[in-house]
């Protein structure tokens, strides 16, 4: 399983990273395995104001529809429409497929480290 070092994640699955003032965000390679195949993804608006905690997107695999939480509060000002075409680019390429990039933020979850991530899953496994 890939935890790439160079990005920052979060304990509900997702992965961040700070790009030219805009936080990039998508779900790590432990969530897509988990949720199994994607069929569907609902992503959110550019423009819409999202908060720290809440609800970016949805994701719809073979086993359930998930939530997919936002890191940082902030606008968004872009969106991955690949996706709505090929939501298994999520299974393909987890850290390549990204859902949202946020401009304008003003507060950032705390973010764990690859290491702390990794130790966090293998506490879930146990």
């Amino acid at each position: 399983m890939s935890i790439p070092n160079d990005l920052k994640y979060l304990s509900s699955h997702e992965w961040v990273k700070e790009e030219d003032g805009q936080y990039v965000i998508g779900i790590t390679d432990f969530a897509q395995s988990e949720l199994s195949d994607i069929v569907f993804i609902n992503l959110p608006n550019v423009g819409d104001d999202i908060e720290t905690g809440g609800v970016l997107a949805e994701v719809e695999s073979v086993k359930a529809v998930s939530d997919i939480l936002s890191p940082v509060t902030g606008v968004i000002v872009a969106v991955n429409e690949h996706l709505l075409d090929a939501p298994e680019l999520i299974n393909e390429a987890p850290y390549d497929a990204w859902i949202a990039r946020v401009a304008d933020v003003t507060a950032v979850d705390e973010l764990l480290t690859a290491e702390a991530y990794a130790k966090l899953i293998e506490s879930e496994r146990a």
